[in-house]
Parts: structure tokens; sequence; C-alpha cells
């Protein structure tokens, strides 16, 4: 049995290369199925409507002409049908409370669900204009992966990882398991040449205390249980 590894930001993307790093930890053959492009935000969209491309771009590489959830769906159909667990990211930037709803990493991870397949989303926060030390995420990332293994699993359920943004020096974080935020997305926008833009701040967004958007901006890994429904 093999680990399906996808992600939202494009199969070139660094993060996708420390979700690889991190998985090692499960012992288990690895192979990517990851977007030829950036989706970030495309949510659970899938395509009926026209074919996927799919390339193998080195071994156990997959390049797909799709969206996040298209590689699940064409990983599970044709290209690794053995598949025991589908990992979604390492997302550049966060997946936190409503964003579930937008996020391609998220949808992946849900779609896998779907048909039974273990799976699990994980993002790194970006708050404070800094590079992202994608080795310290992988890091982090594998020892959320190796308890997450060891814990039992629960049909229709997939967790939600959610890595902070600390300063180089800082020592590792805590993992703390919480519910995922349900406060709204500002409202805010601004009149353009365009039109009329986005202009309400990430890092600024409502949150409840103890929530996934406030243990994470607060320093700490969030990790949280989603339903398919």
């Amino acid at each position: 049995m093999r680990v399906v590894l996808t992600n939202d930001d494009g199969i070139e993307a660094p993060g996708i290369r420390a979700l690889h790093e991190a998985a090692a930890v499960l012992g288990m053959p690895l192979v990517v199925v990851a977007p030829a492009e950036c989706h970030s935000g495309c949510g659970h969209r899938v395509t009926t409507d026209r074919g996927l491309r799919v390339d193998e771009i080195a071994d156990g590489w997959f390049r797909v002409g799709g969206t996040p959830a298209d590689c699940v769906r064409i990983a599970l159909a044709k290209l690794v049908p053995d598949a025991a667990i589908v990992l979604s990211g390492i997302n550049a930037g966060g997946n936190l409370g409503a964003d579930i709803h937008l996020s391609g990493t998220v949808a992946a991870a849900r779609e896998a669900t779907l048909h039974g397949v273990t799976a699990l989303a994980a993002s790194q926060y970006r708050g404070g204009g800094t590079a992202t030390d994608w080795e310290r995420a992988a890091r982090w990332l594998a020892a959320v992966l190796a308890a997450w293994r060891a814990s039992p699993s629960v049909a229709g359920e997939f967790w939600n990882v959610n890595l902070p943004d600390l300063p180089a020096e800082a020592a590792d974080p805590e993992v703390v398991a919480c519910d995922v935020d349900v406060s709204p997305h500002g409202l805010d926008y601004g009149l353009t040449d365009a039109g009329w833009t986005y202009a309400s701040c990430y890092h600024q967004r409502p949150r409840v205390a103890g929530g996934d958007v406030d243990v994470c901006f607060g320093g700490r890994i969030a990790v949280s249980r989603l339903r398919v429904v």
C-alpha cells in the first residue's frame, strides 16, 4: 500500500517537497500526484467537462492538468489504486477556520476521505513576512504524522494541521488539538480601477479563544479534526 501526496500550490512548489520529506516517517512508498499549476483557493472544484492530462515527470511524480480534488480522484481511480493514505500540502499559507471551505489543500484531503481513504491536510501559516523554513516545517509535520498514525482513525474524518510562523530561534511549538473557528472573514472592500477589491487583512481576522486561528496565530501547531459533511 502506498501514500499519495498532493497539494494546491502546484507540483513545483517547495511545500510538496517538504511534505515528501515529512511523510518518510510513515515508512511507506510515496507517490506524488499534484497539479501542474497553482490552484490556491479553488476549493473542492473538480473537472468533468474535459480530459485531464497526466505526465510522469519523474519516477513516482505525476503532474496533472487539474485541481487538487482532481488529482486525488485520478490517483485513486487509476494511478495509485492501492493508496492507503492521502496527504495534502504543505500549503504556503494557513488554512484555518473559514479557509477550509476555500482551500484546495483541504479539499484534496476531504475528497480522499469521501472515498474511505485516510487523509490529512497540512499548511504553513505565514504571518511575519520572512522566508518559510521548509526544512523546519517538514520536521514539525513529521512529528504530527507519527502521532496521527498512532491514533485511532474515524470513518468520515480527517485531520487539518496548521504550522505556526515562528522566529528562527524559537523552540519547537506545542501541538494543540482544537476546534475550527467558525468566525467569518472580514468584508472590507476598496474601490479601485478594477472594481471592488477585497481589502480585509488575513492576519487581523476575527478569532475565538482556543480555536484553530487563535492557536496557530499564537505560535502553536493547530490540529483540528474535520468531517466530510
